[in-house]
This record gives structure tokens, sequence and C-alpha cells, in this order.
């Protein structure tokens, strides 16, 4: 019973770790406009400050995941916060858009650690009746820093700058002495890891994400390859990196694609918000910060409410209710957003309980149709897809918004919506046939 307790609290701290890590995400994205204009950058290349995070974070957390059957958590999870701290000291004094890109991409490496080693604690310390409260607090944290950040770093990038943004996110090492002293120790496992599998994997979605933000065929050519390599890998490597089974299982698949539209559609509306609030409404970033806020929060409350949901009604009707609330979104985004800055805040509200509704569902529905031997690398799977969504979304929203030449107009915005609208119909689309075929 003590150490149920000491893990209980252990589960405290992770969350506090979660919440910093997360909330460094969201920072930046308000924070975007200003280093567009610092660095004279369009909106397609600045995103990277937010998809090149996005690209690491989707190989790493399944490569710290992976190592923790072999490696001790507690090992695995300082190393993440040194790795990240280094970079948050790093983009304190970038002065230079390569020197910033170089830092972020560093805390991408040192923070997808905190998130997913925290739900394999979870799932390894915590007996089973207490599992879903630790998983709660958890996720709680990852809203609550989804909610918190564009405030914290709208009040930070008007009142200071950008830079110190970083500085906020070292408070994550104070927990270093503490987590050093909860977490249990953990015997070193022999076993082998996929490195190589791992590379071909981060190479093939960076390629993947050049060719869609430069159109160049030469990114194109050159993932093809790397696919087709990293298929040959998984399929002679006894553990390899991403398992071919998974792909064979039609139902798996399709839920894949909801979840990658999903995130798509979110983050480019994360991106997409800021730009139109100071370039159409003339906001500053305090005030966008505040304008996010309350639908990042409503997404914080919701989680807890969409546990309830999923164990009362099942998954296929959350998935549903996530792709009705999400349509809204994005119509109330391409119809009302050019009238007000306030119908901003009123779409995001939707956008938000729709993006939460649609991550737990789809997460929900991958546990049950697979059986317990492969669920934790289909879930790990269902993330690395989610991550490479995010970037999608930060890229195709800076493309979209390039199509008429770099005017920040209301059209401009209002095709892009128009797009992302088009994403969820064809996501809803495939939901449907989902549950007429799988349910």
């Amino acid at each position: 019973m003590t150490n149920e307790k000491n893990y209980f609290r252990t589960i405290l701290i992770l969350s506090a770790a979660v919440w910093l890590v997360v909330m460094n995400t969201t920072m930046f994205n308000v924070a975007l406009p200003n280093i567009l204009s610092e660095f004279n950058l369009s909106p397609s290349d600045g995103a990277w400050v937010v998809s090149g995070y996005s690209i690491i974070l989707a190989v790493t957390t399944i490569t710290y995941t992976r190592l923790s059957d072999y490696l001790p958590i507690r090992r695995l999870l300082i190393t993440g916060i040194v790795i990240f701290s280094i970079g948050s000291i790093l983009g304190f004094f970038a002065e230079s858009f390569a020197f910033l890109l170089t830092a972020r991409l560093l805390q991408a490496t040192g923070a997808s650690a905190i998130p997913g080693l925290s739900m394999v604690f979870a799932g390894r310390f915590i007996p089973l009746k207490k599992r879903g409260r630790a998983m709660a607090f958890i996720a709680s944290a990852s809203s609550l820093g989804f909610g918190l950040g564009p405030v914290i770093g709208g009040i930070i990038t008007e009142y200071l700058d950008w830079n110190y943004l970083f500085i906020v996110t070292l408070f994550v090492l104070s927990l270093i002495p503490i987590l050093f002293k909860r977490l249990p120790e953990e015997e070193v496992k022999r076993g082998s890891f996929d490195f190589l599998g791992a590379a071909l994997t981060g190479i093939s979605v960076t390629s993947f994400l050049l060719f869609i933000s430069t159109f160049n065929l030469l990114y194109l050519f050159l993932g093809v390859v790397v696919i087709f390599l990293l298929w040959v890998r998984i399929t002679k490597t006894n553990i390899p990196f991403i398992q071919p089974e998974l792909f064979k299982k039609r139902g798996y698949r399709l839920l894949l694609y909801m979840s990658y539209l999903g995130f798509t559609t979110h983050f480019a509306i994360l991106l997409l918000m800021p730009l139109m609030l100071q370039n159409v409404f003339d906001k500053g970033p305090s005030i966008i910060g505040y304008i996010i806020f309350p639908g990042a929060m409503l997404s914080a409350v919701a989680a807890v409410y969409v546990g309830k949901m999923l164990d009362r009604y099942g998954n296929m009707k959350v998935i549903y209710l996530a792709h009705l609330l999400l349509l809204i979104s994005t119509i109330i985004f391409y119809f009302l957003s050019p009238l007000n800055s306030y119908m901003t805040m009123f779409g995001y509200m939707f956008t938000s309980f729709g993006f939460s509704s649609l991550s737990s569902s789809t997460t929900n529905e991958v546990s049950r149709i697979l059986p317990p031997s492969e669920t934790a690398t289909g879930i790990g799977m269902k993330q690395l897809v989610q991550f490479v969504g995010s970037a999608s979304g930060a890229v195709l929203g800076g493309i979209l918004l390039e199509l008429n030449g770099l005017t920040y107009s209301t059209n401009s915005f209002q095709l892009t919506y128009l797009f992302l609208l088009g994403i969820m119909i064809l996501s809803l689309g495939i939901a449907y046939y989902y549950a007429k075929k799988h349910v």
C-alpha cells in the first residue's frame, strides 16, 4: 500500500513535467507572428518551428517507450529532461532562425520522453483499479498545458520577447532531484533496438513534409526510396521499429487515417488563429492568448466527461460526436471568423472539444480491436501518426495561406478553412465506412 501511494504521488510529479513540456508547444503558436516578422519568413517557413518540433516528437516518443523495455524509466526520463533543458538554454540565446529551429528540435528530442514514459510508468506500476485515475491526471496536465500555453506565451512575447519563452520551460530541471528519488530502480535488461528502422522512419517523415511544403520532387523521390528501404528493414528484422503486421489490419488503418486528419485540422487551426487575429484584427500576442485560452481550457475540462461518455455510450458514438464538433468548428471559422475576433474564440471551443474527443475515442478503439500483445505497439504507432498529422497541419496551413501571395487577407484565411472543412468531411466518410465494416 505504501508503494502504491508513493507511485501515485510520483504520477503528480510526472504530470507537472508533462504540463511544462506541452505548454512549451502552444506558447510558440502565439509567438509565431513575431518570429515570422523578426526573421522575415513566410508562414510555411515559420511553420517549421511548430512542425519540426512535431516531427522529432513523432519519432523519438516511440524510441523512448521502446527503450523502456530494456532501460530504467528513471534513467530515460532524466536524460530527456536534461536534453530538453539544453535546448531551452540554446533557444534563449538564438539570434537566427536556423539557431532557433535547432534549439526547438533539441527541445523536442528531450520533451518526447516525458509524456510517453509517464504513461508507461502508470501502466507498469499503478494497479489496474487506479490506473484510469492516473492516466486522467496525465491527460489533464497535457490539456492544461495546451490551455495555459497561449496565455503565458502571449504575455511573455508582448512584454518581454519570444526568447524568454525558453526560460519558462527550464523549471522542469527542478523536478530531476524529486524524480530521481521517487522513481523506482529497475534492472537493465538485455535486448536489441532497431536504431536503423527509427532513423529510416524519421527520414521518410521529414521527406514527406519537405515535399508538401516545397513541392520539390527530389524530396518525394527521397521519401519513396527511404520508405522502400524501411519496408525491407521491418520485414527482415526480428524486432523492427515498426510492426508490419499492424498495417495488414484494415480497421486499424482506418483509425490511423481519422487520427491523422483530425490532428492535421487541429494544428492547422492553431497556426491560423494567431496569424488571423494579428493581421486581420490587429490583436497583440497577450490578447491572442486570452482569446485562445477558453477553448483550450474547455478541452481540459471535457477530458473527464469524454472518458465517462466512452464508458457509457461506446467509442463509435463519441467518434461521430467528435467529427460533428470539428465540422461545426470549421464552418464557424469559414463563415463567421471574418466578422470579429470573438468568433475565433467561439469556433475554437468546438475545435478543442472535438479534437480531445476524437483523440480519446480513436485510441480507446485501437485498444479494443487489437489483441493485448499488439496494443502497446499499436498505440505507439498511432502517436507517431498523430504527430505527423500535427506537423502536416502546420505546414499545410502555411502553404494554403500563401496561395494569395502573403496578403493575409480574409479571403486567404477563408480558403484555408474551407480546405479544412473538406478534410473533416473526408474523415467523417472514413468513420462511417469503419462503423459499417468493423463495428
